[in-house]
């Protein structure tokens, strides 16, 4: 199964475009029919995460039906590892960030339980290898043995964790104090202490305080001020100064502006025209800006982005978790 690779090229201005729903629920169908050509291949390493990125695009555009549940569950479990953590695809090494989209996809799925019943360990042997990839020095989280360390990796272990109800195998604490050194004079986070602020690691930290329960911990003022200056005069968003747009950045900066009850800071009507520019009305698919090519990436960021702002017709989405909050309600609630 790949939800990666696929055609199409956003159109460009239009003077008053719509949410063409129906093509861009097309579009992530067809996106595993591609076998036969080279980028299909080229995105091995995205496979897992494409299949996370394309199933809650689904969800929240109000099909979630849209792709075969037992094929999905099949493949996410077919890409799990002897240590516990998932690959990218069958036989690719086990990484926090493809077990990440592997829990998110079980989860949307309703389908944990199936680690008990295919004799997978249970979601504790996936909560183990979480777990160890913890620093104990720093709290932080490497992304597999390698031993590189990155706010991500923090974000997505709490993430995970916390979605398996299993939160208590990690030192919570220290992983907070970590990020808490991650915190720049502008309000913005990096991807460790010192480093640039960087709107893609701010949404990794302050999603991990607010999984942690330290959303008090932010200067949500200067945070916000930071956050919303990110929006540029066509209504786009990016990542940091003097950047260019992208429509990525409506989920990095949105989500964390909306956790941080600031999402409103923003013109949310510009964002929105902007998003809805950046799509291919024929074929289906976002792309990053107008007029480049779209993939199953910005589709599902694009379409993340649009939620926030409750663009009419989508499911809401979880700021916090990035899969619809139906979902998390239930799951969180049990």
């Amino acid at each position: 199964m790949s939800l990666v690779s696929g055609p199409g090229r956003a159109a460009g201005a239009e003077s008053d475009p719509k949410l063409c729903a129906q093509k861009h629920i097309e579009y992530i169908k067809k996106l595993d029919s591609r076998k036969d050509e080279l980028e299909y291949w080229l995105t091995e390493h995205l496979r897992l995460n494409g299949v996370y990125w394309g199933l809650t695009a689904l969800h929240l555009l109000g099909c979630p039906e849209g792709l075969p549940r037992d094929e999905a569950i099949n493949f996410v479990l077919s890409c799990q590892r002897e240590n516990g953590g998932f690959g990218a695809a069958p036989g690719h090494d086990a990484h926090m960030l493809y077990t990440v989209s592997a829990v998110q996809i079980l989860v949307t799925l309703d389908a944990v339980d199936e680690l008990d019943k295919r004799g997978r360990g249970g979601k504790g042997k996936v909560g183990s290898f979480i777990a160890g990839l913890q620093d104990p020095q720093t709290g932080c989280f490497t992304g597999d043995e390698w031993g590189e360390l990155d706010t991500r990796f923090l974000y997505g272990a709490l993430n995970a964790l916390s979605l398996l109800r299993l939160l208590h195998l990690v030192d919570v604490e220290k992983a907070v104090s970590y990020v808490q050194r991650c915190e720049n004079l502008d309000g913005g986070y990096g991807i460790c202490p010192g480093a640039e602020s960087h709107a893609g690691q701010v949404f990794t930290c302050v999603g991990a305080l607010t999984i942690a329960g330290r959303t008090d911990l932010i200067n949500k003022d200067r945070l916000g001020a930071w956050l919303s200056a990110r929006q540029v005069e066509k209504g786009g968003l990016n990542g940091r100064p003097e950047k260019l747009e992208d429509s990525c950045y409506s989920w990095w900066v949105g989500a964390s502006l909306a956790m941080i009850d600031r999402l409103h800071w923003i013109d949310g009507a510009k964002l929105a025209a902007f998003i809805l520019h950046c799509q291919d009305p024929e074929a289906g698919g976002f792309a990053d800006r107008p007029g480049h090519m779209v993939d199953v990436f910005h589709t599902h960021f694009a379409i993340a982005g649009l939620s926030l702002l409750k663009f009419e017709g989508l499911d809401e989405v979880d700021p916090v978790y990035c899969i619809s909050k139906s979902i998390t309600r239930k799951v969180l609630s049990a």
